[in-house]
């Protein structure tokens, strides 16, 4: 019920931003959802200058910033009393709302700011002041961490750390305290490897799952903050700690051979105390701490599964009194990371249940159920029986003809959890330290005969923030959208994941390399791609090699552009989305430290031949094969090398201009014009005006990456429409091509053949997908024939650049590259025969942004909502601008709206906050 709550709250919170965004309730201007690091009261910051934000809401059009006054305090008392005695900006002169630096006094490990903020409008006239909000220091310092890692170095019981399918049971930590006095504050920081659950006094601290989040061990391990105030009572207390294996401790042996192993769990624990009469306590992890690995959690493999022995339950083993004189003392155990940071994305949690929709009994004692969608999470199971009896779940994607799982694609995974009853009544059971991918579940072993109330599905994934919706009047668009979200949401695991079920699950770079700008729309990714950023540089070895995959728990270091140059994409995506200068400030060295290494190595004659993987995964001719062998269709690796180096070298030329690196800003712009001489040197076939063996992909390359002579732009395209035609216009590219083919003939002028593609139903299609029964994306376009060795059924890679598309092209809604985080926001909608409708919204971070066109009667109509502080450029179809009215008057008449041009059969409009409402008469829709 609580989860069921939780959603139902969200939605009316996006509901209200909604209309408060609308213009709808709030006079003047009102600063409301302050947020500090891109979080609401987030606790454990170590940012010792955090980054304050708040969003803009008024009932007027035009509404602007014109200064604010920020106040953070010591405690609540003072903020009450308008009292800032860590920061009073007094009255500051700027429109600026997002990413603004805390620069009053230093603070210290674990301080609580109280803050809040007023804001004068354009006029001058001053608001109220915002609803007060918080945020809490982390452990900045080596020296203020005083706990002690812990733990048990080695195999009891029936661990086998050596066998292929490592099994090792949790570790089951605790250690009891008194308290003898009133306590202010009461906060745990907490780092549990791989993974923990945090118990005080018997009750769970927080409602994160999976936690931590993964990184590259070796060099940094992320720590958790709680508030635990409430939960230490006066008296005996009791900490309890269960570890499990995550990736910590190795799923796998040697399957494949290169899989990384960091040990055995381990734990770090502090619990800083302040009491009321103003003094302070610790209680740390240390070696008086007892720890047993006989507990009932006797095995945790992210990719077998958990078994869960309920006879072997501790009754009161987090509770104070408990008796464990059968424990044996801790270990102190060595430090698993250079680095200990908080962790500041937002942590995974257990987002909704699903209900089961069909049950069925292919044989006597086997039961499958059917949860409808393919999800990512586990089961909360319901079983009453003897004690000892034995019920198994086992996962699959999709089911054999005589309706039992299909296996074969999970490869070595054995995804079965195990529940051993305590014969006590009704039972229920979900697992802790595992999760699978999944829509299908097979229960044997159950005593009695289940029904549909028997298993509950927990859809699990980063708690991120919803930030937009799209739906149009094309139903397989929207389902193929529909296959995307889910998808995209069951491959968060605190890094951007291939697939969630499978004996794999990494965090490969160049699936996400183009796809992360349209997750943007959909979801607030900002810290969780953030924090990425910092996983993928501290993999980065001294040479400056980046690997294909972090953190690299298969530590793949070859050098491939289009994969490794990722976050170099990633870090322009963060800037052009949310105005991020700092994340590309921060890796700037390494991102360069890159790129020289590359040159170093690997250039010749300006041309970089390093491309291990080609244009992945093109559509092949026969349904049983993973990738193609025809050679009309694979597009040189040292062209696609060469055409992604030659993109990078611009974005770091760019990036040295914003962060005016000048002598670096002209170092790359010039080694970028030697780059595109040298590639059309090349690869340009001047007799034939083609490139290479002209794939679709090489002339996607050469046009987005605007490596083509202008005097050959409508050639090469001419080229890219022919290889779409020869295909009967259907997918003809791999990933790579994916990454740019749709604004591609967008920009072009040919959205038609966009349209055309995305919207097929036969081979290979998203709608052949969903024709086959998919709910999510698959990872191979034949994924229901080809070979299961790689086959997932939950893969994001192949959208490429579609949600994108969806967004920026057919909604019109894309932020602007030289004022950018939608401060300026393009509206330029694309408008394709076959579409009636399009209905959008994306929440950037200065508010709500609305686009909703239909056509009807040689009309189009158009709503739109601008937030409160930023400013659009829209472009309404018409044939003049005295054909455009809004909200019923002439636009000339209109408020807030200013005519600039009319261009290639669109009146472009400059327009100020607010609602609008356009309406096009006698419009030439194409």
């Amino acid at each position: 019920m609580q989860k069921i709550i939780k959603i139902g709250f969200s939605i009316m919170m996006l509901i209200a931003i909604y209309n408060l965004q609308g213009c709808h309730r709030i006079k003047g201007l009102q600063p409301v959802e302050l947020k500090c690091e891109d979080r609401i009261n987030p606790l454990g910051i170590d940012a010792a200058e955090p980054r304050l934000s708040w969003i803009l809401v008024s009932n007027e059009r035009g509404q602007s910033q014109s200064a604010f006054q920020i106040l953070v305090a010591s405690s609540e008392e003072n903020l009450k009393r308008d009292f800032g005695d860590l920061w009073d900006t007094k009255k500051v002169a700027s429109d600026q709302t997002i990413n603004i630096r805390y620069r009053g006094k230093k603070l210290a490990s674990g301080q609580f700011c109280f803050w809040k903020v007023r804001v004068w409008d354009k006029n001058g006239v001053k608001s109220p002041w915002s609803e007060p909000a918080k945020w809490s220091m982390g452990l900045l310092h080596k020296s203020d961490w005083k706990a002690k890692w812990i733990g048990l170095d080695k195999a009891v019981g029936t661990d086998s750390p050596d066998s292929e399918h490592t099994r090792l049971s949790a570790r089951y930590l605790r250690k009891e305290f008194k308290i003898h006095k009133k306590i202010k504050w009461a906060t745990a920081y907490i780092c549990g490897l791989g993974l923990y659950e945090l118990y005080l006094n018997g009750t769970k601290v927080g409602d994160q799952v999976l936690s931590p989040g993964l990184t590259e061990y070796p060099k940094r391990s992320l720590y958790v903050t709680n508030d635990i105030t409430d939960k230490i009572k006066m008296g005996d207390n009791a900490i309890g700690v269960i570890l499990g294996n995550g990736r910590y401790f190795a799923p796998r042996k040697n399957i494949p051979t290169f899989t990384v192993n960091f040990g055995y769990p381990k734990l770090l624990l502090q619990i800083n105390i302040e009491y009321k009469d103003g003094s302070f306590d610790t209680l740390v992890s240390d070696e008086s701490w007892k720890i047993t690995a006989d507990g009932p959690i006797t095995q945790n493999n992210v990719y077998d599964g958990e078994t869960y022995d309920a006879r072997k339950e501790m009754p009161g083993w987090n509770r104070s009194g408990f008796d464990d004189s059968k424990w044996v003392d801790v270990e102190l155990v060595k430090k698993p990371s250079e680095k200990i940071s908080a962790q500041m994305n937002e942590p995974i949690r257990v987002i909704q249940s699903i209900k089961p929709v069909a049950l069925t009994n292919p044989k006597p004692g086997v039961y499958i159920f059917d949860m409808g969608q393919n999800m990512v999470g586990w089961t909360k199971l319901h079983v009453k029986g003897e004690r000892g009896t034995v019920v198994k779940q086992r996962f699959s994607e999709v089911l054999r003809d005589d309706g039992s799982l299909y296996l074969d694609n999970l490869r070595s995974a054995r995804v079965t959890d195990t529940y051993i009853l305590k014969g006590d009544s009704v039972e229920v059971f979900e697992p802790r330290f595992v999760y699978h991918g999944f829509r299908y579940v097979e229960l044997t072993g159950f005593p009695g005969k289940p029904n549909l109330s028997t298993i509950e599905g927990e859809v699990v994934h980063d708690d991120l923030e919803k930030a937009g919706d799209f739906v149009c009047s094309d139903s397989l668009l929207n389902a193929i959208y529909r296959n995307a979200v889910w998808g995209i949401q069951g491959n968060y695991r605190s890094i951007p994941t291939d697939c969630p079920q499978r004996d794999e699950r990494m965090g490969w770079l160049g699936d996400r390399a183009a796809g992360s700008q349209g997750e943007s729309y959909i979801f607030d990714i900002s810290k969780l791609y953030e924090k990425w950023l910092t996983d993928i540089f501290d993999s980065q070895k001294d040479s400056g090699s980046i690997p294909d995959v972090c953190p690299p728990y298969w530590p793949l270091y070859r050098d491939n552009v289009s994969w490794d140059g990722t976050p170099i994409l990633l870090a322009n995506m963060l800037y052009l989305q949310y105005a991020d200068l700092g994340v590309i400030a921060k890796h700037y060295n390494g991102m360069k430290k890159w790129v020289d290494y590359m040159i170093n190595s690997y250039m010749r004659d300006y041309l970089m031949p390093r491309d291990s993987y080609g244009d992945w995964c093109v559509p092949p001719i026969s349904r049983k094969v993973i990738h193609t062998k025809d050679p009309k269709r694979l597009t040189p690796g040292d062209y696609i090398g060469t055409g992604y180096f030659y993109h990078i070298t611009r974005l770091m030329a760019k990036f040295a201009g914003l962060l005016n690196k000048k002598d670096d800003e002209s170092y790359f712009n010039n080694l970028s014009e030697k780059i595109k001489d040298s590639f059309n040197r090349h690869f340009l076939n001047m007799k034939t005006i083609k490139y290479v063996n002209n794939t679709a992909t090489a002339n996607v390359i050469a046009l987005a990456f605007g490596l083509v002579p202008h005097q050959y732009l409508r050639q090469i395209f001419k080229n890219l429409v022919e290889d779409i035609k020869a295909e009967n216009y259907h997918v003809c590219t791999g990933v790579i091509g994916l990454q740019n083919i749709n604004r591609i003939l967008t920009k072009f002028g040919r959205a038609d053949l966009a349209y055309k593609i995305n919207t097929q139903r036969d081979y290979p299609s998203y709608g052949y997908m969903i024709e086959k029964g998919a709910t999510t994306i698959w990872e191979l376009w034949n994924g229901d024939t080809a070979d299961p060795a790689m086959n997932s059924r939950n893969h994001v890679m192949l959208l490429g650049d579609l949600i994108t598309w969806f967004y920026e092209d057919l909604a019109g809604i894309k932020s602007d590259e030289n004022n950018p985080g939608f401060k300026h926001i393009i509206m330029k909608p694309t408008l394709v025969n076959g579409l009636k409708f399009v209905k959008a919204w994306h929440k950037s971070l200065y508010g709500m942004i609305k686009s909703e066109w239909k056509i009807r009667n040689n009309q189009f109509d158009w709503e739109i909502t601008v937030p409160c502080n930023t400013y659009a450029t829209v472009y309404v179809p018409a044939v003049s601008e005295v054909n455009v009215t809004e909200s019923g008057k002439p636009v000339n008449e209109a408020k807030g709206v200013t005519l600039i041009e009319m261009k290639d059969g669109s009146a472009v409009f400059k327009i100020s906050s607010g609602n609008y409402h356009f309406i096009s008469q006698n419009f030439n829709q194409l």
